[in-house]
């Protein structure tokens, strides 16, 4: 059986802990690989190789770690199908989403090859007689990122290239579910020119997250993943004065207005709320008809569409849906469902008895669909992270509104209509950190920033774009005066200039 270490330094080496977690195929339920979990030695070791190599990297011309990120680049285009079946082999993604989440990851790569322009300071010319004001932006030093197992490419390269980039060292700690991916791109990284020591791949659980926030060495956190998980990092972090920025869960909601078109909107449900199995923190997982015709269409169509859904596995042409991650999250998915029954939803179309011929081993689930749900009931209130997708009716446009803005997350949302009135006082209205007009999955460009708002996020930076370079740098200004043969005696008072 294959077995999965850590990268740290010049390369690949073996667990030195007792600690394994398994790694499976969803596809089979077949287990793979085993994934050595480390502890605050591997931690240390992977600190101390920082620490050695980062003040030389902060040293190297801005010019030169761009180059670094352009070669990153070259690396990942090449190797794109190797990644994608990474992906695809562990976590169960189709291998077209695969290709898709790490092309989002590339993006953020590309922008990142933008540095020299990114850092660039201010500077302003006698601000004070015979006086100059410039700021710069430094580096933190040593930050870490930990990732979720929906996306093992795309948020790991949210994060390290541009921490890397900005002259920082960077301690990856993905998923323990999926570290094949993350740990190729340690590799590619490496072979970039990125120094050993700069980059490093540390597996395991909650035992090497906590050393990661305990570490006084360690400046800055980056978390993706679950609202308990998010508030817990960024307190614990914060607590031990480290800059943190924790994006945490979601309940998604597209609101279809009565001029939207149908087809349309159905298209875009199917999509975002059974793309990727729903294992998606932008995934949409209510759907808000305003008006009961509206809604009645609205399941007329969907309906038949998510009995059609082509599952199986993710390495199988024309799939369109592949398996849950692990079969924990299987029983909790379908947990949601039966709790949904019993609350007292209608379950339009009940995926929970699915299996997939010659892979009955595998994590499926097919996809469920709910009418009449209330926003009492838990199935509307927690994120099932599931191929589940709850209806909640509403009358008016104003009660839509209030019913996004009632809920506790604040991650995305969209509305499907003609109306730009109504499109853009939406937008307005919602107190949702991305909007998408006509748009299911807002997930803004590299080049933008990504991040909710209410208990989506905990931190002040949302992820990539100028909000990232701003996250792993700090800024230092210098006034500057030199003698110009004018004294003007010492000065007692707050000094204006």
């Amino acid at each position: 059986m294959n077995e999965i270490g850590h990268l740290i330094g010049e390369g690949r080496i073996a667990g030195s802990g007792e600690a394994w977690g398994p790694v499976f195929n969803p596809a089979t339920g077949e287990q793979t690989a085993r994934v050595a979990m480390a502890g605050a030695a591997e931690v240390q070791r992977a600190v101390e190789a920082a620490k050695a190599a980062q003040p030389a990297w902060a040293e190297t011309p801005v010019i030169r770690r761009a180059r670094v990120m352009f070669k990153l680049k070259e690396l990942i285009e090449r190797h794109m199908d190797e990644l994608a079946a990474l992906v695809t082999a562990e976590h169960g993604k189709t291998l077209d989403d695969a290709k898709g989440s790490v092309t989002r990851g590339l993006e953020v790569v590309e922008f990142a090859c933008g540095i020299p322009q990114l850092l660039k300071g201010e500077f302003s010319h006698n601000v004070g007689t015979g006086v100059d004001l410039l700021s710069h932006r430094f580096p933190i030093g040593i930050c870490a990122g930990i990732t979720p197992f929906n996306f093992p490419a795309m948020i790991p390269l949210w994060m390290a290239p541009l921490a890397i980039a900005c002259g920082n060292a960077f301690i990856l700690k993905p998923s323990e579910k999926d570290p094949s991916c993350p740990m190729r791109l340690g590799e590619l990284m490496l072979e970039a020119g990125v120094p050993p020591g700069v980059i490093a791949v540390v597996n395991g659980g909650k035992e090497a997250v906590n050393a990661i926030l305990a570490h006084p060495d360690i400046g800055a956190v980056s978390f993706v993943g679950a609202t308990a998980t998010a508030e817990y990092i960024y307190r614990t972090g914060t607590a031990a004065g480290k800059r943190v920025q924790a994006l945490g869960g979601a309940k998604n909601h597209m609101v279809v207005m009565p001029d939207a078109d149908l087809d349309q909107a159905v298209d875009a449900l199917m999509g975002a709320a059974y793309g990727s199995a729903g294992e998606r923190c932008m995934a949409v997982s209510v759907a808000v008809p305003v008006g009961r015709h509206t809604a009645d269409a609205l399941i007329e169509r969907l309906a038949p569409r998510v009995r059609q859904l082509k599952i199986g596995p993710g390495s199988e042409a024309g799939v369109e849906m592949g398996p849950l991650v692990t079969k924990e999250h299987l029983d909790k998915v379908r947990g949601y469902v039966d709790l949904g029954l019993a609350e007292g939803a209608k379950l339009v179309v009940d995926g929970r008895d699915f299996r997939m011929q010659g892979y009955e081993q595998g994590f499926f689930l097919a996809g469920c669909l709910f009418d009449e749900v209330q926003p009492s009931m838990r199935i509307y209130k927690e994120e099932i992270f599931g191929p589940v997708l709850s209806v909640v009716r509403r009358d008016s446009f104003d009660a839509a509104v209030e019913l996004v803005n009632a809920h506790e997350y604040g991650n995305g949302v969209a509305i499907f209509t003609r109306d730009g009135d109504a499109a853009r006082t939406f937008a307005n209205k919602v107190n949702i950190g991305m909007v998408g007009v006509n748009v299911p999955i807002p997930v803004p460009m590299a080049f933008h920033s990504f991040g909710g708002w209410k208990r989506s996020l905990f931190g002040d930076h949302h992820a990539h774009g100028l909000e990232a370079v701003r996250f792993y740098t700090k800024q230092k200004a210098i006034t500057s005066r030199w003698p110009t043969g004018i004294r003007a005696g010492a000065e007692f008072k707050m000094p204006t200039m």
